[in-house]
């Protein structure tokens, strides 16, 4: 927040622009005020949390000299009906007004637009409320403003355009004559009321004001009879008349697999047309895919439609590779059919590296070079460094690609690079996975080979890189400028270790997390169950609700615009909402395949073991008596120097256990758990049959199914295993918002970075022998569609950031875990202050 905010300051296009500062976070809204120029808007507070809470943010929005958005929330919750919505305002306007000295004028109310036409009667009314209660705030509230978001009255219609945009304008119609001052809505979308058609106008009037039960039903039968649906048929049966160079264009771009092979087994036999089957790749299908290319770099094709056009290129390509090695071996004692490799742009070997089993990244990746026809030469996972180098030289690569998920990835990368530059290539690096970063590409990775390093953001820049690196007019200047690009990046790295001040590690433990345990309430919960409980074969059904689909959509690289950046919101967006709604429909229909079929497999450990913070470390012992230590948790503590005005402390995940010293009996939890048996051999088969896409889908859809199992042993563990929760009720948004008592942060990740922790945990849970989740040599789990975690109950639990350290943190740490200092390193290295 604060750098964005800082950035655009700089821009006086921008700056004059008031700005509206959104977080759930109101650390992260009092960051964006701070360094917010001019009058701005927060984006909101509420009762939900009690008079004391909501006064406490107005008067800090009140020092800044920013409006605000006040929802109708109260502690009872979210206010629908009229009297509701005008209660809590009106309370909320006495509040500001009378007890914090806020301006009316500054005060927008959001009284809570609400879904209509649902097919449940007690919705029926939430237009009507709505309107009503802006009668009331403006007429009663003097001063204050009304705001809403408006596409939420036509959720229901999600995808019947016509209709949304009809509804929009009625809506908007009313409320601005009964007060309504602005509203969240996409102009471009919206109908002008005089020029809807008058039978839709009539329908969307009943609905809005509720008079007319079977409104919903006659808004259903308008989409029906005004919709795409209608005349569907009449354009399937239309392409198919066409020309087959035609149809198979056709078939590409709308990725159509149903009559590829007998089209283009109908151009195989047009020798007058395609004298070669060559020549049916090199024409037809080539054409389709330099369109399916173009539009996807034109942001007219989303990632889901350009694998499903993979798949039918595959598929077409499968079917006539029989037929060229056919002609192949007819010709070699005759002329030479020449090189099949010379139709294709360039070529690609990509991999994830050794120790590293993730890759649905790299899956996409080809996918799209494919699609823009690269030929890809795909090593799969845990690829050592030796075999990638010996393809790239076998395959005559153009290009490199290198993936990875994990830290001790981004070491292997280096190692590739060094190899790379021994070995004399000059073939360009590319560098893309969830952990890399421009910075470590150009500090740690470019450094150490003479050719081209490039760090890929995401598929879709892929191609942009490759095709400058290939075009000989623009090579140059396209590598000068990286490097210009790159020094910078790496002078910037090294400034920002000069400009950090860090503490010692003594001065962090002396400004440590400070909890007074023997406080009744700050004694830690004994929980229900110690020891381990296994999960085996879990039933995929129960674990629906706990899915958090955000993540799935980030891997088709599906990204909504405010306010529909998230699910399901993301359904809504003009862009991708269409494409979105297409791809979660089929992913509802594969999960509904794998769980009824029982395709893929689920298990799991639960631990909650005796254990007491000794300094940074937690040590667990093998039962209640205390005596005898099972294994240890070591921790590492934030450094780097806060802000002067701060009171935070220097956080360690040990701070939130109880002290050995106190006496006072303390518990540390783990999860471990997968969603991935089965997943590796089902993708394996969707891959052989040439179809990129569900081998994508399968794999995404496991992932989600791990966390969501994650999520529900967590909460059985708070409920009841641990007990320390047992009333909790919380709905997933409330369980993805972390809404819950205690966290569950991961190994390798920013709590605590160092992966090498888990092997304490297999060790003490026996993992591997009990579940089947295993480590590789470094430390991913397989299957892939796994996660594991660290579970604490205490309510002063929270989640944090270690961040960079100190040279005398490393030198303890590795006294404390017995370990040399070139192996603490290699894991630590993305959070080192100091170069190694």
């Amino acid at each position: 927040m604060t750098r964005f905010l800082n950035l655009i300051s700089t821009e006086p296009d921008v700056a004059k622009v008031p700005l509206m500062v959104d977080s759930s976070n109101f650390a992260v809204v009092e960051a964006g005020l701070k360094c917010a120029q001019g009058k701005c808007i927060v984006n909101s507070i509420s009762l939900k949390e009690g008079e004391e809470e909501f006064i406490k943010k107005a008067r800090l929005i009140k020092r800044y000299g920013a409006a605000m958005v006040v929802m109708a929330f109260d502690e009872v919750g979210q206010a629908v009906e009229c009297a509701h919505k005008f209660q809590v305002c009106e309370r909320s306007y006495r509040l500001l007004v009378d007890k914090v000295g806020f301006n009316a004028n500054d005060i927008i109310f959001d009284p809570n637009i609400l879904t209509i036409c649902t097919g449940m009667e007690e919705h029926n009314n939430y237009g009507v409320e709505f309107v009503h209660v802006c009668s009331e705030i403006k007429s009663r509230l003097p001063g204050a403003k009304i705001s809403g978001g408006v596409s939420n009255l036509s959720f229901s219609f999600r995808g019947k355009e016509t209709i949304r945009q009809a509804m929009h304008s009625v809506f908007l119609y009313h409320a601005i004559k009964a007060g309504m001052d602005m509203g969240i809505v996409n102009p471009g979308f919206l109908t002008i009321y005089d020029e809807i058609p008058k039978d839709l106008l009539q329908i969307c009037e009943d609905a809005l004001w509720n008079r007319d039960p079977e409104a919903t039903e006659k808004l259903l039968e308008y989409a029906q009879s005004h919709g795409k649906d209608v005349t569907a048929k009449v354009e399937e049966e239309e392409w198919r008349a066409q020309p087959v160079r035609s149809r198979l264009k056709h078939a590409l771009v709308k990725g159509i697999t149903k009559f590829v092979v007998e089209d283009t087994e109908e151009a195989r036999l047009d020798k007058a047309s395609y004298p070669r089957p060559l020549n049916v790749i090199e024409g037809p299908l080539m054409d389709g895919m330099s369109v399916v290319g173009d539009l996807f770099g034109a942001g007219k094709m989303f990632l889901p439609q350009v694998i499903k056009s993979a798949r039918v290129m595959k598929k077409a390509v499968a079917h006539l590779i029989p037929f060229m090695e056919e002609e192949r071996l007819a010709n070699l004692q005759g002329a030479d059919a020449g090189d099949a490799n010379d139709m294709y742009n360039g070529t690609v070997v990509i991999a994830t590296v050794k120790g590293d089993v993730h890759d649905i990244g790299k899956n996409i990746v080809g996918v799209v070079l494919g699609c823009n026809n690269y030929r890809v030469v795909d090593l799969g996972v845990m690829t050592p460094c030796e075999k990638i180098i010996e393809m790239a030289i076998k395959e005559k690569a153009d290009f490199i690609g290198l993936s990875g998920l994990i830290t001790p990835s981004l070491d292997e990368m280096i190692h590739v690079a060094k190899e790379l530059e021994r070995a004399g290539l000059k073939i360009p690096l590319l560098i893309g996975g969830a952990t890399t970063s421009k910075t470590h590409t150009a500090v740690k990775i470019a450094p150490r080979y003479t050719a081209p390093v490039i760090h890929i953001l995401d598929a879709s820049r892929t191609v942009v890189v490759v095709s400058n690196l290939l075009d000989k007019t623009l090579r140059d200047d396209f590598i000068a400028e990286l490097d210009e690009e790159y020094d910078e990046v790496r002078d910037d790295h090294y400034d920002s270790l000069k400009d950090r001040r860090y503490l010692t590690l003594e001065e962090a433990r002396s400004k440590a997390l400070r909890i007074e345990w023997e406080r009744p309430e700050n004694l830690p919960p004994k929980p229900h169950m110690v020891g381990h409980k296994v999960y085996e074969d879990v039933d995929l059904n129960e674990l629906l609700p706990f899915i958090d689909w955000n993540p799935f959509f980030h891997v088709w690289q599906l990204r909504g615009k405010y306010p529909n950046r998230g699910y399901p919101k993301l359904f809504n967006d003009a862009s991708v909402g269409e494409e979105a709604r297409r791809l979660f429909g089929e992913a509802q229909a594969m999960l509904r395949d794998l769980i009824d079929k029982r395709r893929v497999r689920a298990s799991a450990i639960v631990s909650i073991l005796p254990a007491n913070a000794k300094g940074d470390d937690i040590v667990v012992y093998k039962d209640e008596s205390r005596t005898e230590v099972a294994g240890t948790y070591h921790g590492l503590r934030q450094q780097a120097e806060k802000d002067r005005e701060s009171t935070d402390p220097y956080l360690c995940l040990s701070d939130f256990i109880a002290p050995a010293s106190g006496g006072i009996p303390d518990y540390i939890g783990s999860i471990s758990a997968s969603a991935g048996f089965g997943v590796d051999e089902l993708a394996a088969a969707y891959e052989a049959d040439n179809d990129d896409y569900s081998a994508i889908m399968v794999k995404a859809l496991a992932d989600r199914l791990a966390e969501a199992l994650t999520e529900k042993l967590h909460q059985d563990m708070r409920r009841e295993l641990w007990g320390f929760a047992p009333n909790e009720s919380l709905d997933t948004e409330d369980l993805l918002s972390i809404k819950y008592q205690g966290i569950r942060p991961a190994p390798g990740y920013p709590s605590q970075p160092d992966h090498s922790e888990k092997t304490t945990m297999w060790k003490l849970g026996s993992i591997a022998e009990s579940t089947g989740i295993e480590l590789t040599e470094s430390l991913m789990m397989h299957p892939g569609a796994s996660v594991c975690a660290l579970v604490f109950a205490h309510p002063k639990s929270s989640y944090f950031a270690v961040g960079k350290i100190s040279k005398d943190q490393v030198d303890d740490y590795v006294a404390r875990k017995g370990a040399s200092t070139d192996e603490i390193e290699t894991w630590l290295r993305p959070i080192l202050a100091y170069d190694s």
